[in-house]
């Protein structure tokens, strides 16, 4: 069966290197970004590639009507087999921290607009029995560090709309799963300097992305050895744990 896909925030490399799979397959996807130039690139790309439809669609995640874009879009695909969200904004801590319209902006967009799209699209696969929500979240969320803990709270959050969401369609058919990447090497990482072995490639984190929509999990690793290294990072006792720079 043909799959029905929709991304959002296709300008992702994550969700670029994840759409590309599927493509392969003769998916028909919906791309759901802000910028209509790189959308058309992609769209353009996943066609050639395969894709049976690549529709696009310039919109703002963060200010969007959700009700109103989710039903264009699941009429567009005549039902949606997949939801990919992929977008979000990693801030600055100091700057955020210092300015709450900074900060409210990156709780807006991570954690606001983000819970919305999943619930709306949530509804829509458990009525129909099927489909998977999938979200990349991140390791951030795991333990507050004075580093991000603003984007890392906002992943918190999003891991636990997400992980209830989960919990709500088992019974019905569908499914809702996390992606916890670690240190990834995209845009939007490009100023942190060096890069050392911890980091992944995108290509490599839309492996991990296609296994878990086909696995059985809720919250999936990518790659699998940060579960091992956050449930250190959670297991140090508090005292310690401030003595350090994380």
């Amino acid at each position: 069966m043909t799959k029905r896909i929709l991304v959002l925030g296709a300008t992702s490399e994550i969700a670029e290197e994840t759409a590309r799979l599927y493509a392969a397959e003769g998916a028909r996807f919906v791309l759901a970004g802000r910028d209509p130039v790189r959308l058309a690139d992609i769209a353009a790309d996943l066609r050639v590639r395969g894709a049976s439809l690549a529709e696009v669609d310039a919109v703002d995640l963060a200010a969007a009507d959700v009700e109103t874009c989710t039903q264009r879009w699941i009429g567009i695909l005549g039902g949606l087999d997949l939801v990919l969200l992929a977008y979000g904004v990693l801030g600055d801590q100091r700057t955020d921290e210092a300015d709450l319209s900074a900060a409210a902006a990156m709780i807006d967009t991570n954690f606001r607009s983000a819970s919305l799209w999943c619930l709306a699209t949530a509804r829509h696969l458990e009525a129909a029995g099927s489909g998977t929500l999938a979200v990349i979240g991140s390791v951030a969320g795991d333990r507050g560090r004075q580093s991000n803990y603003l984007y890392g709270a906002t992943k918190a959050g999003l891991a636990a709309l997400v992980e209830g969401i989960a919990h709500r369609l088992a019974p019905t058919g569908a499914r809702a799963v996390l992606i916890k990447p670690g240190f990834v090497d995209t845009a939007m990482t490009a100023h942190i300097q060096p890069k050392g072995a911890l980091w992944s490639s995108p290509a490599k984190i839309a492996a991990r992305i296609r296994k878990a929509v086909e696995g059985k999990g809720t919250v999936v690793y990518a790659p699998g050895y940060w579960r091992l290294i956050m449930t250190i990072v959670r297991s140090v006792p508090t005292p310690i744990f401030h003595r350090t720079k994380l």
